[in-house]
């Protein structure tokens, strides 16, 4: 899932800001920034919690493909239309508690292994390393990483049909357990360019609207997250 289709300029409610690549960040950028991060962890938070009433209901892998579309759905036609008011908090929250959701499954299957809780926490640890690190390289440097546009979009593109192929071929009785592990591994890579990417965007002025710029960090950190759990569950998971 990804979102940077949109590139939503805001004049009015929504905080505008205009950056430099050299200097100090500018005070209009460090207002979307504090904005941007604070909401990213209301959200990230609210996912969390979605999660675990995810998984304390026991919810189903059809309930969970029906979460994430509708918080695609979301993010696609309704986000950008709501992202220059306050209704795109809402809109925010809605979509990260459905992806939140879709989240409880996916945990209950690495819970079940003899070390599925060590498996999970390596993941968001993992998680938090690459993008701590990252923002902070991007904060401290102010460096400008819109080149990566072309080729992170470009890798999406690749992936995203990858994956489809892989479900076509799964559905044919087809073993792609080695291809979808070279799919999470691409994710990693992919993410972390998106984090560099995102995060430069805010630091020199090119995102000027923090709902949109938390809906595509929360993205770059849940598929992170999910493709980081895949492949420690992957080599390290004890049945």
């Amino acid at each position: 899932m990804d979102n940077r289709q949109y590139n939503v300029q805001s004049q009015g409610g929504i905080q505008v800001a205009r950056g430099s690549a050299t200097g100090a960040i500018s005070p209009e950028a460090t207002k979307v920034l504090r904005n941007t991060y604070t909401l990213l962890a209301m959200t990230l938070l609210f996912s969390a919690v979605m999660a675990g009433v995810s998984m304390s209901i026991g919810l189903s892998q059809g309930a969970s493909l029906i979460c994430s579309l509708g918080a695609l759905a979301l993010v696609w036609l309704v986000l950008p239309r709501t992202a220059n008011s306050g209704a795109g908090i809402g809109v925010v929250f809605a979509f990260t508690g459905l992806l939140g959701l879709s989240l409880g499954p996916i945990l209950m299957h690495y819970l079940q292994f003899a070390n599925g809780s060590q498996i999970v926490m390596q993941a968001l640890g993992g998680t938090a390393v690459v993008f701590l690190g990252l923002s902070g390289y991007v904060l401290t440097t102010k460096k400008d990483f819109s080149f990566m546009r072309g080729m992170l979009v470009a890798g999406m593109m690749v992936v995203i049909v990858g994956m489809l192929g892989a479900f076509v071929a799964s559905m044919f009785g087809v073993q792609v357990t080695a291809f979808s592990l070279a799919m999470s591994a691409a994710i990693v890579f992919l993410m972390s360019g998106f984090i560099l990417y995102d995060t430069s965007r805010i630091v020199n002025g090119g995102e000027t609207n923090y709902i949109m710029a938390t809906t595509g960090l929360y993205l770059n950190i849940y598929n992170l997250f999910v493709s980081l759990l895949h492949l420690i569950g992957a080599f390290t998971g004890d049945d």
